[in-house]
C-alpha cells in the first residue's frame, strides 16, 4: 500500500561541464588603397563580438568575431602613423561530453593578445589569441517528501538550505552615443577602441529584473593635421529581463557580452564620432531556500519499503564584489614628460589560494603605454604586481569558486619629477558555488503489519560507527525510548563499548 506523503518542490540546476580552451582567429588582410603602405606595426588591440552561441550534442559551437586595431608605420616620407581596422571572423566548436540542446549555456570569450605580421607593404597577416569558458547547466524540478503521514513512523530529519532556481532568460540592449571630439580636430581615422562594463547593478519589481550597467568607452584618433588624440564617455546600458514570481530577497546573476560593434565618424555632426554596441544581458535568479530533507526512515510496528536516489545539488550560491586599489608611481623613461596618448589595462591572476573564509590572489595589472616619443609615436609595456585577500564567509577548500574581475577607474597622470602616478581599480567579483550530494528518498510503501507483543529488552554494547539512529532501527525500537531508558541527554554522542538497554518490538 503506497504510504500518503505531503512534498516540497525545488528547482535544481545541475552543472554538467565546464571547459576553458584557447583557438586562435586568424586572416589576412590588404590594406585599404586609401592608406599608405605598412612598414611595421606601432600596436594591437581588440575587441571580441559573439554573434550566435549553440549546444549541439556533446558540443558547443561559437561564431563571432575580433574587431581589431592596428597602429602602424605608414611607409611615407613622414614615417607618419596610421590606423587600420580588421575584422576577424571565427567560428570554435569546443567538445562537451553530455552535453545536449535542451541545456543552459554560458559563455565568456576573452581577448589575451593580437599579433600582426608585415607580409608585404600592402598585406598582413592577424593572429588574435582567445580564451574561452564554456559552462553547461541543466535544470531538473525535484519533488522532496518532508511528512510521512503514518502513524508510529520515525525519520531521520536534516534540514539543508539550497539554492532553488526561479528562473533565467536574456534580453538585447544598446548603447549609443555620439563622442563629440575637439572643434580643432578633423578627424582623420579612429586607431584604437577600448570598451569595458562596469558598475552593474539590478532592480526588482513586477516580475521582471531591470539590469543596468556602465558601458566606458575611450578612443583614440588621428586628426587630418597628423596629431593623435582621444576621446571617451561613459554610456548607461539598461534590459529588462522577464522572470516570473521574482523578489527582492533574491539572488540575481547578469552577464553582458558584447553581440555587434558600430565604430565610426558621425556623418551628420562634425567633429564627431558614432559608436553603437548591441549587448546581450543574461540573468539567472535563484531563491535560498530550507528543505527538510529525510535521510531515512523505519516504523518498529509495519514493514515500510522505499525507494532512494542521490542528487546533486547547489547548496550556496552567493556573490561578493571587492575593489583592489593599485595606487602607484611608476618611473618609465622612455616617456619621461612627453604626452601618454593611451594606457591599455589588463590583469593577469597568477595564484589563487583559498583559505578558511578567504581568497587570497596574487597576480600582475598589465599596463600598455602609447605616448608621443618626441620623433612619433613609441610603446612601453610594464606591470605592477599586486596581492588582495577577498574575505568569503564559509569559503573553504572544497568550495567552487567563480572569478571575474574587470577594470574600474583609471588615470594616469605624469607628476613634475617625470613620474608615472598610477591609478587604477581591480574589481573582483566572485562566486561561491558550493553544491552538495544528497539522498532523495521516494515510493515509499507499508507492507503487512507486524505483530506487535509487549517489549523486551536486549543488552547491547556500542560499536565504532553506530549511532542511535542505527541501533534503534536495527531492533526495531526508537531513538526516544533508548535514550529515555539509558538516562542518554545528548543523542549524537556514544562511547565505544558503552552498554546500552534497548526496548524491542517482538514478532
Amino acid at each position: 500500500m503506497v504510504v500518503e506523503t505531503t512534498r516540497d518542490n525545488i528547482c535544481v540546476n545541475h552543472i554538467i561541464g565546464q571547459k576553458t580552451e584557447n583557438f586562435i582567429a586568424e586572416g589576412d588582410s590588404i590594406i585599404p588603397d586609401i592608406k599608405p603602405d605598412i612598414i611595421n606595426e606601432v600596436c594591437t588591440s581588440g575587441t571580441v563580438c559573439i554573434y550566435k552561441k549553440e549546444i549541439n550534442e556533446g558540443k558547443v559551437r561559437l561564431d563571432g568575431c575580433v574587431n581589431a586595431y592596428i597602429m602602424y608605420q605608414a611607409d611615407d616620407e613622414n614615417n607618419s602613423i596610421r590606423g587600420l581596422n580588421v575584422n576577424l571572423d571565427f567560428t570554435q566548436i569546443i567538445d562537451m561530453p553530455n552535453a545536449m540542446p535542451d541545456m543552459n549555456l554560458e559563455t565568456d570569450v576573452k581577448l589575451k593578445n593580437v599579433e600582426c605580421k608585415v607580409i608585404n607593404g600592402r598585406k598582413i597577416n592577424v593572429k588574435a589569441f582567445l580564451e574561452a569558458n564554456v559552462k553547461i547547466t541543466s535544470n531538473e524540478n525535484i519533488d522532496i517528501i518532508n511528512n510521512v503521514n503514518l502513524k508510529g513512523i520515525q525519520m531521520l530529519n536534516k534540514n539543508l538550505n539550497v539554492n532553488s532556481l526561479i528562473g533565467r532568460g536574456t534580453t538585447k540592449a544598446y548603447a549609443k552615443d555620439t563622442l563629440v571630439i575637439d572643434n580643432i580636430d578633423n578627424l582623420s581615422e579612429v586607431m584604437k577602441a577600448d570598451l569595458h562594463i562596469s558598475n552593474k547593478d539590478v532592480k526588482i519589481s513586477y516580475n521582471k529584473v531591470l539590469a543596468k550597467a556602465d558601458l566606458n568607452v575611450r578612443i583614440l584618433y588621428l586628426t587630418d593635421d597628423n596629431r593623435i588624440n582621444s576621446v571617451e564617455s561613459v554610456i548607461p546600458v539598461m534590459g529588462f529581463i522577464d522572470i516570473e514570481n521574482v523578489s527582492e530577497e533574491n539572488l540575481v546573476d547578469t552577464k553582458y557580452e558584447i553581440k555587434n560593434l558600430i565604430i565610426k565618424p558621425n556623418n551628420v555632426e562634425e567633429h564627431s564620432i558614432y559608436v553603437e554596441v548591441e549587448l546581450e544581458i543574461y540573468c539567472e535568479v535563484y531563491r535560498n531556500q530550507e528543505i527538510n530533507l529525510i535521510q531515512d526512515l523505519y516504523s518498529p510496528r509495519t514493514n515500510v519499503t522505499f525507494t532512494q536516489k542521490q542528487i546533486q545539488v547547489m547548496q550556496r550560491r552567493e556573490n561578493v564584489q571587492r575593489t583592489c586599489n593599485i595606487r602607484e608611481k611608476q618611473l618609465v623613461p622612455e616617456i619621461g614628460s612627453n604626452k601618454i596618448y593611451d594606457v591599455s589595462t589588463g590583469v593577469e591572476i597568477t595564484k589563487q589560494s583559498i583559505l578558511n573564509d578567504r581568497i587570497l590572489y596574487e597576480g600582475e595589472l598589465k599596463l600598455g603605454y602609447i605616448f608621443n616619443s618626441g620623433s612619433g609615436v613609441g610603446t612601453k609595456n610594464t606591470s605592477i604586481p599586486f596581492s588582495f585577500n577577498v574575505d568569503f564567509s564559509g569559503v573553504n577548500q572544497n568550495s567552487n569558486i567563480d572569478t571575474n574581475v574587470e577594470i574600474g577607474m583609471q588615470d594616469f597622470v605624469i607628476t613634475d619629477d617625470g613620474s608615472i602616478d598610477v591609478k587604477v581599480d581591480i574589481v573582483f567579483n566572485v562566486v561561491l558555488l558550493n553544491s552538495a550530494e544528497i539522498n532523495i528518498i521516494d515510493d515509499i510503501n507499508e507492507e503487512e503489519n507486524r505483530s506487535i507483543n509487549t517489549c523486551s529488552l536486549v543488552i547491547y554494547y556500542v560499536k565504532a560507527g553506530d549511532t542511535l539512529w542505527k541501533i534503534a532501527k536495527k531492533f526495531g525500537s526508537t531513538v526516544e525510548e533508548i535514550a529515555r531508558i539509558n538516562g542518554i541527554e545528548n543523542v549524537d554522542k556514544l562511547n565505544v563499548a558503552q552498554q546500552l538497554f534497548i526496548p524491542r518490538y517482538n514478532g
